[in-house]
């Protein structure tokens, strides 16, 4: 039988490792500049706000997401020592003391007590050792799965904080520009207020038509319906960011940092090889895959023979003085192995492997993901950085446009009205400027994120 295990044993062998088989383009197709990276840990830091630092910080220590994720890395540490326990030998102490009385009748075979002795006591202390040998890898690859789901764990932890900081930028970023949008409405409003005046003096004077006034006082409805739209929006950044540093938004305290403090900063977006080793949900994807790996070993060990070993030292009495007088030892061997189950242990076999082959999938889908988000956020920047050389030169042709008809108003070759009009052109820019330099912002944040933060490997 013995050997019938070590030639089942050559047989079964251990899986081969799995390749992605996703070969990593060369370079970004939309990447624009230098290619070199820069590691940046606390990556949040390159946008020049102490207030969005403070918040960072916050949130990485009160975060109950955060906290979860460090809770589940605490239950994989558990389970890779209760993994680990098996291939070491079980030891056991035992010290039993027992109270033995026949009542009536002659007694039988399973008594120590009989009729000329009614009364027995009995002492005993012994310390076993048990173990199973492994001779087919199963506990060694029960221990490595665990330890690969530990390392997982560790990797969910890091996308868990990574999302957060993320998130809690982009909110912040949220806020400080729709404050600033809310400025420009305000502006905005009170000037389409001023038309309505000039409009509704000249109709009075009849110079204007009744439908010259209806339509401005549409405009300033519909300036005055912004207000409150823009409202609802800061509200709702300032409700999200509070949840995400884990206190209710009565706590919260933004204080008063300009929108214009937030600068985004050059980000290398390195090469596409290297965000394999630098994302942290890819390596937990990869973590995952080993681990089910691993799981197949353990399903195939179960089905062949187990061999067992024991040893026990010990002694008996019926006397507690005499329980160290008559020591004893016993050695056991045994060999287990599944005949008939139904189909059972092939069918956990089965089991594993299909698990292996859907963590394949999940991981190749992570690498594409993965390059897909780098890509997007690197065209996003492109784009709204062209946007922005556009969108400068709107601004500085209606800040342009605003002056000479102000300059002619007070030399009485402009009527108010034009005046007014370019003005309200004006603020149009002005709010236009401020979203996509929000978008901006984001754009960076997002690149931060897809790139996996700031680049430092923690395996």
């Amino acid at each position: 039988m013995l050997s019938l295990c070590l030639l089942l044993g050559a047989c079964a062998g251990n899986p081969a490792a799995v390749d992605s088989e996703i070969t990593p383009p060369a370079a970004w197709q939309y990447v624009g500049g230098e290619a070199a990276q820069t590691a940046h840990p606390q990556w949040w830091a390159q946008f020049g706000s102490p207030q969005l630092n403070r918040l960072v910080v916050q949130a990485r220590h009160d975060s109950v997401d955060v906290a979860a994720a460090m809770a589940r890395v605490r239950q994989a540490q558990a389970t890779a020592v209760i993994a680990g326990a098996p291939l070491l030998p079980e030891v056991k102490f035992d010290l039993s003391t027992s109270h033995q009385k026949l009542m009536r009748g002659p007694g039988g075979p399973n008594l120590d007590a009989s009729p000329s002795e009614r009364t027995v006591d009995g002492f005993g202390v012994n310390l076993a050792a048990s173990y199973e040998v492994d001779f087919w890898g199963g506990r060694a690859a029960a221990r490595d799965s665990a330890l690969h789901s530990l390392r997982a764990s560790e990797f969910d932890r890091a996308t868990v904080e990574l999302t957060l900081v993320s998130n809690v930028a982009d909110r912040y970023a949220q806020t400080l520009a729709t404050r600033q949008r809310q400025q420009i409405a305000e502006l905005n409003l009170a000037n389409a207020r001023n038309v309505l005046k000039l409009v509704q003096t000249r109709y009075d004077a009849g110079s204007a038509t009744a439908l010259e006034l209806a339509q401005q006082k549409s405009l300033v409805a519909s300036q005055q319906r912004q207000l409150p739209l823009l409202a609802q929006l800061a509200e709702e950044s300032r409700i999200t960011l509070a949840a995400l540093l884990g206190q209710p938004v009565q706590a919260l305290d933004l204080g008063t940092e300009p929108f214009q403090a937030l600068t985004w900063p050059t980000i290398g977006a390195g090469l596409p090889s290297q965000l394999l080793s630098r994302r942290p949900d890819i390596a937990k994807a990869e973590a995952e895959l080993s681990a089910a790996q691993a799981n197949v070993t353990v399903a195939r060990a179960a089905m062949l023979p187990a061999v067992t070993l024991g040893a026990t030292f010990g002694s008996d009495a019926y006397k507690a003085l005499d329980i160290l007088r008559s020591p004893y030892y016993t050695l056991t061997a045994g060999l287990v192995g599944p005949i008939f189950n139904n189909g059972r242990l092939s069918a956990e076999r089965d089991k594993a492997r299909a698990r292996q082959d859907e963590l394949l999938q999940t991981y190749r889908g992570a690498i594409i993901n993965g390059f897909a988000d780098v890509e997007k956020s690197l065209s996003s920047i492109t784009r709204l950085n062209q946007q922005r050389e556009w969108q400068a030169e709107e601004l500085q042709q209606a800040q342009t446009a605003f002056q000479i008809a102000e300059s002619r108003y007070q030399a009485g070759a402009e009527d108010l009205l034009t005046v007014l009009e370019t003005q309200r052109t004006l603020y149009a820019a002005q709010d236009a400027h401020v979203q996509l330099r929000l978008s901006r912002l984001q754009a960076s944040i997002g690149l931060y994120k897809a790139l996996g933060g700031g680049w430092q490997s923690e395996h």
